[in-house]
């Protein structure tokens, strides 16, 4: 392991990129990171992080049996929609912008410890979330075979759409990270904005239940971002319009993790 330089003597916007190259020069401390702390939370039980997969089983099996005959829909149509929803919501999106507020506060020991980029934690927190959401995209997989469903060519649009996804977590673990360092309160209040967000996203409704209002959902930018990444999975082809908010959405992240990261990075330490 190398221990970096914390740049003290640049100015801020310089030193904050030094730290952006350095901490991608150790990607794999950063992942083994992650994946240690993906052990270390499943560390005694019988199942490891296989409770991921089940738990998000359970909950996706449940909800499409309650849900289907609530909302009157043929459970073979539905429930792969459901399935894959559930997951890249809870295990993927809002995970991300959970964890991404935790991304340094929950490595304060490691700050304090070692000399290392700042930067080595948001890889971390993003290595973290990718295999908790590999785990739970079992669920899916398992329910497409059982209904002997497969999407097609469409399936390697997945792929830009969850470099989009990395990019954009990566902009929100410097952006909520250092905010949430130095308010704690923020916390909570991005819980509790996730969970209004959850009802007004398509997520275990359909966009076309809302019929000609539907068209306002490309506004929301939790929409594009779930939808570029759900419709290729469901082996359709996502509208431009929804590329255009997921990546805009995504240029104004990065624009404002970079000023707040370039202006709170000498403090951090201190903050957690």
């Amino acid at each position: 392991m190398t221990a970096t330089p914390l740049h003290t003597a640049l100015p801020p916007a310089r030193a904050a990129s030094h730290d952006l190259l350095a901490g991608l020069r150790l990607w794999r401390l950063a992942t083994a990171l992650g994946w240690l702390d993906i052990r270390l939370q499943f560390q005694g039980a019988r199942l490891g992080p296989l409770w991921l997969t089940v738990t998000s089983g359970v909950m996706a099996g449940s909800m499409g049996l309650i849900y289907s005959q609530l909302f009157h829909l043929v459970l073979r149509d539905y429930l792969p929609y459901l399935s894959i929803s559930l997951i890249l919501w809870q295990s993927g999106l809002a995970l991300l912008v959970q964890e991404s507020c935790t991304t340094f506060t929950q490595a304060a020991s490691s700050i304090r410890s070692v000399r290392l980029p700042y930067t080595v934690q948001v890889i971390r927190t993003l290595t973290r979330c990718t295999l908790t959401l590999a785990h739970a995209m079992v669920v899916p997989i398992v329910v497409f075979a059982i209904f002997r469903l497969w999407p097609g060519w469409p399936l390697l649009l997945a792929l830009p759409a969850f470099g989009l996804w990395l990019a954009t977590g990566a902009g929100l673990c410097l952006l909520l990270g250092c905010t949430c360092a130095r308010y704690r309160d923020i916390t909570p209040i991005v819980g509790s904005v996730l969970q209004l967000v959850f009802y007004v996203t398509p997520v275990i409704w359909e966009a076309r239940q809302l019929g000609h209002l539907g068209g306002w959902l490309v506004y929301n930018p939790c929409y594009a971002m779930l939808e570029i990444l759900r419709t290729p999975l469901l082996g359709h082809t996502p509208r431009p319009a929804l590329w255009l908010v997921a990546g805009g959405s995504s240029l104004a992240i990065w624009a404002l993790a970079l000023g707040v990261f370039a202006r709170c990075r000498a403090q951090l330490a201190f903050w957690v």
